[in-house]
């Protein structure tokens, strides 16, 4: 009596352990496909931040090529989207990095249409100081847009500067490091695209088939 009841326990035991796993296994997939799902909404919601979809007609996050360029900022490769219209270039998007915030590494998205104008500008990710630096985040101010339609005339552009650098654009009070660092982010960047548009065109697509 006592094996038999051992080996009923025993079978009732695997049969939960089985039935336990198969359901953490599921929800872990289901789980999975929602945060994949959620992502790529997020994505998609970032990159018409900066280019509106009148401007394309393509997959933006399954045509893309990375870049391990300096002028892009550490922690690469960098993802650059590409956008097209009737298959033709339209702009690029480009994720890149400044180390020189104030409070660490500051994350921006940058659009740059053919023309070498700059389509806009979003910062998705930063530590900086609540109050102060972080006014560079749309949610905080406008400050962000100042860059739209603007372009990258030189390497060394010095209108691309806070005005406290002799630039034209504005620093927060009690903040100049921030919007110094994203701007000489943006300029880099923006240089870096108009320098390499037709480059980073040709280059094989590093997000799937090419749409």
């Amino acid at each position: 009596m006592i094996v038999q009841s051992m080996y009923k326990n025993g079978l009732i035991l695997t049969a939960f352990a089985l039935a336990t796993t198969g359901s953490v296994a599921l929800i872990q997939t289901i789980t999975a496909e929602r945060i994949a799902e959620q992502e790529q909404q997020n994505l998609v919601k970032q990159l018409n931040q900066v280019l509106p979809q009148s401007n394309y007609d393509n997959v933006l996050y399954k045509d893309c090529v990375l870049s391990n360029a300096t002028e892009l900022g550490p922690k690469g490769p960098h993802m650059i989207y590409r956008a097209k219209m009737n298959n033709q270039p339209t702009a690029l998007l480009i994720r890149h990095i400044t180390p020189r915030g104030y409070s660490g590494n500051i994350d921006i998205l940058t659009a740059v249409m053919r023309d070498g104008s700059i389509s806009g500008v979003r910062i998705t990710r930063h530590e900086e100081t609540p109050g102060l630096g972080d006014k560079v985040e749309l949610a905080k101010s406008d400050w962000v847009t100042t860059f739209n339609g603007l372009t990258v005339n030189t390497k060394d552009d010095a209108n691309f500067a806070v005005k406290k650098d002799g630039g034209q654009f504005d620093q927060f009070t009690g903040a100049t490091i921030t919007p110094r660092a994203v701007v000489d982010s943006v300029k880099e960047a923006t240089w870096y695209a108009i320098q390499h548009f037709d480059e980073l065109f040709e280059a094989d697509n590093a997000c799937g088939a090419t749409l």
